[in-house]
């Protein structure tokens, strides 16, 4: 992408919140990246989540994972994702980034290509 070019629909960027235990955030952060399907993960660790399952309402200590990808890796990212985490329905949601420093858009796109 030149300096000036907009970022293209598939260059779009993404930010995938991802929850996961503790234990296994290093490791799947390492995953995705190594993967090329994220240019880069933050661990928030020390969350919890308080959330319905099965009927009951369950907590548990978590780990934040915010993966920056690109629209046209998504599907990648989700498949890595879902080989990988241990919950039988992991949280995988993705948001737009509206904007962004251009040269910041341009590494990101570039790293997961």
């Amino acid at each position: 992408m030149s300096e000036s070019a907009a970022p293209t629909v598939s260059d779009a960027a993404l930010l995938v919140l991802i929850t996961c235990p503790p234990a296994d955030a290093e490791a799947l952060a390492t995953a995705l990246v190594e993967a090329r399907v994220a240019a880069c993960v933050n661990l928030l660790p020390g969350l919890r989540s308080v959330y319905r399952w099965q009927g009951a309402v369950e907590s548990a200590g978590e780990t934040l994972l915010i993966a920056k990808t690109t629209a046209d890796r998504y599907d990648a990212l989700q498949a890595e994702v879902l080989a990988r985490h241990p919950y039988e329905l992991p949280e995988v949601l993705a948001v737009s980034v509206a904007r962004g420093l251009p040269p910041y858009l341009r590494w990101l796109a570039d790293s997961v290509h």
